[in-house]
C-alpha cells in the first residue's frame, strides 16, 4: 500500500497558479449519469484521477489505484478543455483518490472560477480542510469491511461544510452498526447535506439495509449506484 501524506496550505501554495503548468494523472474523463448522492440522475462530467493509496475490499475501480499506470497525463488546461466541451454544468472529481494529487486542489477552484458545480468523491484519508468551499465535498468513511478503516481521518468530519455529504459502503451488519454509531455520535444527520447508506454491489442486499435503517428510524438516505442498474455493472466510462 502506498504512502500518503495530507495536504498542508503550505504545500498547496506551491502549485503554480497556471492551468498550463499544472499536470494530472488520469485514469479517464466521460460524461454519463451521476449514479449517487443527492444529484443522482443528472448529467455529470466524470473526471477520475489515477492512484489510491487504499485498497477496500469491495474497490469497483481496481484499474484507476496503481498510481504508476495513469492512462492519461494531462495538464489542467487540457482537462478544462475537455470538460468544456460537454457542455454540462456538473462536474464530478473521482478515483482513484483525487485528492492524493494536489493539482487537484487548483483543479477545482479553476472550475468553480468557471462556474461549474464541482463534486469530490474522496475516501476519506485525505484532509478536505484546504479543498475550494464553493465545492461539495463527498467523504466516504470507510466502514470495518472494507478493511481501511483505521485510515479514515477522522478530523474531515470536523471539516464539513452544510453542502458536503457523507458516504457508508455497507457490507456487513457489523458495518452497519458501526456507521449508525458514527452517525449518531457525530450528529451527521444535522451537518451534513445528506448521510448515504450505500449497500456493497453484490454483497448485500438494498432491501436488508432497508429494513435496518427503517427498524432504527436512522435519519439517512439509502443510496443504490444507479449507473450500475443502467448499464452493466462493470462496464467503464459511464
Amino acid at each position: 500500500m502506498a504512502k500518503f501524506t495530507q495536504p498542508t496550505r503550505e504545500a498547496l501554495a506551491g502549485v503554480p497558479n497556471d492551468p498550463n503548468q499544472v499536470v494530472l494523472s488520469l485514469s479517464e474523463i466521460f460524461h454519463s449519469i451521476q449514479g449517487e448522492g443527492t444529484r443522482a440522475g443528472m448529467p455529470c462530467v466524470f473526471v477520475r484521477l489515477q492512484g489510491c493509496s487504499l485498497r477496500c475490499v469491495w474497490c469497483d475501480t481496481p484499474y484507476a489505484l496503481d498510481r504508476r499506470k495513469p492512462e492519461l497525463v494531462l495538464s489542467a488546461a487540457d482537462i478544462l478543455q475537455r470538460i468544456e466541451h460537454y457542455g454540462t454544468p456538473f462536474v464530478e472529481l473521482t478515483g482513484g483518490e483525487p485528492l492524493e494529487q494536489l493539482g487537484t486542489f487548483r483543479l477545482v477552484e479553476w472550475l468553480c472560477d468557471r462556474g461549474y458545480t464541482v463534486a469530490i468523491e474522496t475516501g476519506g484519508h485525505i484532509s478536505i480542510e484546504h479543498v475550494d468551499p464553493r465545492a461539495i465535498c463527498i467523504v466516504d468513511v470507510k466502514c470495518p469491511d472494507s478493511r481501511m478503516q483505521p485510515l479514515n481521518y477522522a478530523a474531515n468530519l470536523d471539516f464539513l461544510r452544510p453542502h458536503d455529504e457523507v458516504k457508508f459502503v455497507i457490507a456487513s451488519r457489523r458495518d452497519y452498526e458501526w456507521a449508525r454509531t458514527v452517525v449518531e455520535k457525530h450528529n451527521l444527520s444535522t451537518r451534513a447535506a445528506a448521510v448515504l447508506f450505500s449497500p456493497a454491489f453484490g454483497i448485500i442486499q438494498p432491501d436488508v439495509l432497508a429494513e435496518w435503517i427503517l427498524s432504527d428510524r436512522l435519519p439517512v438516505r439509502l443510496q443504490l449506484q444507479l449507473h450500475k442498474f443502467i448499464w452493466e455493472p462493470h462496464r467503464r466510462g459511464v
